[in-house]
This record gives C-alpha cells, structure tokens and sequence, in this order.
C-alpha cells in the first residue's frame, strides 16, 4: 500500500509594525486552513512562533480586490482588522513577488482597504470613512449603566466601571474600539480599566481600549488593550480611532503624529465624509518553515 506524502511544511514571515508582531503567511502559492487550536499553538512566545496576530494573504473572493486579508488574534478569534498588520502585509506581498503594483487594493472582513508602499519600509494605509453610530462600532449604552450626553458631546458616554465613572468615545475603524481620554498614558489604569472594558457588555463584539493623552493639536500619547490580546506595543487601528474620537471633540488638528510605546505612526483625516490615512513602518524580522 502506498504511503501517503508527507504534507509540505508552511513558508512563513515573522513582521512587525511598531513592536506589534505577526507570523504572516502566504496563501496564495500555499494552501492551510486555520483553526483556532493552531493559531494559539503557534502564537505562544515560549513553545511556538510568537505573535499578537497571525496574518493570511489569500486570493479575494471580491473582484474589485487584489488581495484578501485575514487577521485572526492570538487567542483564535478572527477579527476585522488591524492596521499594523496591513502595512505587514503590503510590505509582504511586495518581499514575496506577489504583486508588483505599488498600490493594492485589499478585502478584510471589516471592508476594503488600500495600501500604499512608501520609501524604505514605510507603507500608507487608507483606511475607509470611520463610523460613531453606536449600531456601527457596534455598542450598546443600554447595556451598562451609560449617561449621555456627556458635556454636551453627541459622542461621547459616561460610564461606570470598577465602582468608578469614565467617559468613553466608541468608534470604529474597521472594527470596533472604546476611547478614554486621560492626563498622562503613564499613570493610565490600562490593564485594570483595560481588561475590564475590553468585553464589557456595551460592546457586543468586544472592543480595543485606547488610553489618550494630548499633548497638542499635533501630537497625542497612546497606549492600547486589545480584544483577545492584552496591551500591544502599538496598535493602528487604535491610532485611528483616538485621532478620529479628538478630532470630533475638537481636540487635535487633521495630521497628527501618534506616540504608541513601539514607536511613531502619522494620521491624517479631514473629518466627516473623509476616509482616515495611517502612515507607518512595516519590518520583516525573520523567515521560516513550519509543519501544520
């Protein structure tokens, strides 16, 4: 009886954009089918590869796309998107000879998205018209104890978490995300207040907790706890979401330069009816093998 062949080992990246790291895989020249059991096996930073988010790079199923973009988090869970994780990916289809266009046009679950490749490693990242419709982010003031509005702000709710009231912006960019503006992300209660709001019950879906602090119209401190992951070295989306939340509440200009722990990225948003613009690096770290 014939042995049956041994199945061929993935080729696989691992990337980073700002500290926030992914194992990015190529599905267009290799065939896998993720389960949630895997990505955590693999996502464990003592027994496996070690990410915040596994990236698939897939033919599309939209015939206006270039790519599809998968991102699941390190817990199994798909999610919409992530910012960091698309420039990676742009940066990837490019080091792959996947696509010689400069610009490409990628499907995600959270909708379309363009990437741009830049000088050196930097990649653009138009990211669609963000949304604050509360059936949008999606979040749902009727599931906690929410007080609105709040100093006159159609945007932004009190509520009471951990015996405490805190003022929260929702916003999606892609996928859903709570904003707190605070004196200094220092002192910010990010693990404690983080952990809490992250699946509180107002956010359906769960949400990315984004800590604030604006130093001037330009320039803002961010720190964030993600959905499934815990507090990451940067978050892209999250620096969408807190730029788009100040812009609305009067609070910074339409480029600002955010400050995450990882590093720098610029957003730039001339407001309602405009698509928010992330410009950041995208680093390729090592490539392997792996058996699936």
């Amino acid at each position: 009886m014939a042995r049956r062949p041994e199945p061929r080992p993935l080729q696989f990246a691992k990337m980073h954009g700002l500290g926030n790291d992914f194992m990015v895989l190529d599905l267009v020249t290799q065939h896998w089918e993720p389960t949630p059991e895997q990505v955590r096996i693999w996502s464990d930073r003592r027994t496996g590869v070690g990410f915040d988010q596994l990236l698939l790079i897939e033919p599309p199923t939209d015939p206006e796309a270039d790519f599809r973009y998968r991102i699941f988090n390190c817990d199994g869970a798909e999610v919409e998107q992530c910012g960091n994780g698309a420039r990676c990916a742009a940066h990837y289809i490019t080091h792959r000879n996947l696509s010689p266009k400069p610009v490409l046009r990628m499907q995600t679950l959270g909708g379309p998205i363009t990437t741009r490749l830049g000088e050196g490693d930097m990649v653009e990242i138009d990211m669609g018209e963000p949304e604050v419709a509360p059936a949008a982010v999606p979040f749902d003031p009727a599931a906690g104890s929410c007080v609105f509005p709040v100093e006159g702000s159609t945007l932004t709710y009190d509520l009471e978490v951990l015996g405490e009231h805190h003022k929260i912006t929702p916003v999606s960019v892609g996928n859903p995300h709570c904003v707190l503006f605070v004196p200094s992300v220092s002192d910010a209660p990010v693990q404690a207040l983080g952990a809490e709001l992250v699946g509180h019950p107002v956010f359906p879906e769960g949400a990315n907790i984004g800590f604030c602090q604006i130093v001037d119209p330009g320039f803002i401190r961010l720190r964030v706890f993600e959905r499934g992951v815990g507090e990451t070295r940067a978050c892209g989306t999250g620096a969408c979401a807190a730029v788009v939340a100040a812009r609305l509440l009067g609070k910074v200009g339409n480029r600002v330069k955010v400050s995450l722990p990882g590093g720098k990225v610029r957003i730039s948003w001339q407001g309602t009816g405009s698509t928010v613009k992330m410009t950041g690096p995208a680093t390729l770290v090592f490539e392997g093998q792996i058996q699936a």
